[in-house]
């Protein structure tokens, strides 16, 4: 099983990875797939408008996540790692005025969003909770192509075709031929040990075999400079976030303050755990205000790993580029797994594959950079992911605000909590990271659907009631 360490951790833009980047790219999909030749085109019949119908988490919660938003943006041929940010407002604005899209190397297509994308709460479609069904029509009102997208996860997007062909083949191993194929973690701690290799050097060869190390370099580097920019952003954010909740950014005010002790030499036992709230705050609150933001895994958890990259930059000596880059190998091995096992998607297993995979990564990575063994950051990525078990997902308003954003920052303390503790044992533990994987993958199944990034249940309601 190969998922590329570029697969786990993309650029792109907040507020959320399933339901802004993934429809996104979907929107863009369909546009290539509509000047391709893969479906049956009429004689001269040519695509003179679209709409879009978007299903389950995608529906309930896609207003505050930007999703219709984000639709609107695809059709225009924007893509989540290139589109301006500050030119998202004037984007849309125009094709709201115009009722039309006109993508590069397309003609003009009809699209009013207000009559042509629909937020069908009543008809999920079956794949996945998060669905949109997209249709092109001739200039009669004639359908010519419809295409079914499921957004699962981390920005990924799938076809229906093509999540029934993972959903057939989970168990298998059919990704790029690679030197290290591991596809959970006993097959992992195995190959570690037949090889003498640590994991971020397998995962190394492994992406090594489709590019060059310079280029995996150049590759990592710039993902954590994309991480580090939206601390840095998130930290010189001020002002009320967007989405009518009136939620204040906090992370500049906290950052000073902070600050202000290091500068006076105040003693705080608490400093490193105030220093990672701080970092992953900073992000999520970039995040939710729609700046650029890295998946780690996704968007709404993607201030954990960061904020214990840069964690460890300030308090670790001897912490360097190359350990930044060993972390993130390290943590996209242990992403991979989890993507493949079980899943990282909200609407699909709770917050649970979120934060908590978010978490069990950064372990992983932390353990790593701290000289541990392959048995070592297994465990602790098995601790930290357990210590998340049964985490719903329940944005109040549909937004990645409250409690995302603090859950963020408990994500990193418990990160670095799990790498200690494993780090001060020698890698036997009683509950192997496979087993924790499958209770998650277990417990999403049982979880009601309420908890599942609709809105419909725990503090999305009971917030608004008090």
């Amino acid at each position: 099983m190969f998922l590329s360490v570029f697969d786990v951790f993309k650029i792109g833009v907040g507020p959320s990875s399933s339901h802004t980047m993934g429809p996104m790219s979907a929107a863009v999909r369909f546009l290539d797939e509509i000047a391709g030749n893969d479906w049956p085109r009429p004689a001269g019949a040519r695509v003179s408008g679209i709409k879009v119908s978007l299903h389950g988490s995608l529906a309930f919660t896609g207003i505050g996540h930007g999703t219709g938003r984000a639709v609107v943006l695809g059709l225009t041929g924007e893509l989540p790692d290139q589109v301006d940010p500050d030119r998202i407002d004037g984007i849309i604005e125009s094709v709201e005025k115009s009722r039309r899209v006109s993508p590069p190397g397309h003609p003009d297509y009809d699209f009013d969003p207000k009559a042509d994308l629909v937020f069908d709460k009543k008809t999920p479609l079956p794949g996945h909770a998060n669905g949109m069904t997209f249709t092109a029509f001739d200039r009669d009102g004639a359908m010519l192509l419809r295409r079914i997208y499921y957004s699962v996860g981390g920005g990924f997007v799938v076809s229906d075709t093509e999540l029934a062909a993972m959903k057939n083949n989970r168990k298998k191993d059919t990704g790029k031929p690679v030197p290290y194929p591991f596809v959970n973690a006993r097959q992992m701690l195995d190959m570690a040990a037949r090889s003498g290799l640590s994991i971020a050097q397998m995962k190394r060869a492994n992406e090594e075999s489709h590019m060059s190390g310079e280029e995996l370099d150049a590759g990592l580097d710039r993902i954590w400079t994309a991480m580090s920019g939206c601390i840095d952003r998130g930290l010189g954010g001020e002002g009320i976030m967007p989405g009518g909740l009136k939620v204040r950014r906090r992370a500049r005010i906290l950052h000073d303050k902070l600050q202000d002790e290091w500068r006076q030499n105040r003693r705080n036992p608490l400093l490193a755990n105030d220093w990672l709230s701080v970092y992953a705050m900073a992000v999520n609150e970039e995040n939710a205000s729609g700046g650029r933001v890295v998946t780690a895994p996704t968007n709404g958890a993607a201030g954990v790993i960061p904020a214990t990259i840069r964690y460890v930059l300030q308090f670790h000596d001897g912490a360097d580029q190359q350990a930044v880059r060993d972390y993130l190998l390290t943590a996209a091995a242990i992403g991979g797994i989890i993507k493949h096992n079980a899943s990282i998607s909200g609407a699909e297993v709770g917050c649970q594959g979120e934060v908590g995979s978010a978490a069990a990564m950064s372990a992983a990575g932390l353990a790593a950079v701290m000289g541990g063994t392959p048995e070592q950051i297994e465990n602790a990525a098995e601790i930290a992911l357990e210590h998340h078990l049964g985490m719903t997902c329940d944005p109040v308003g549909g937004l990645v605000q409250v409690p995302c954003i603090e859950r963020n920052a408990l994500g990193a303390v418990k990160a670095v909590t799990a790498a200690s503790l494993a780090m001060k044992g020698d890698g036997t533990h009683f509950v192997p990271l496979d087993a924790c994987i499958e209770t998650m993958r277990q417990t999403g199944l049982d979880m009601n659907e309420r908890y599942k990034e609709t809105s419909t249940g725990g503090l999305a309601v009971n917030v608004v009631e008090c």
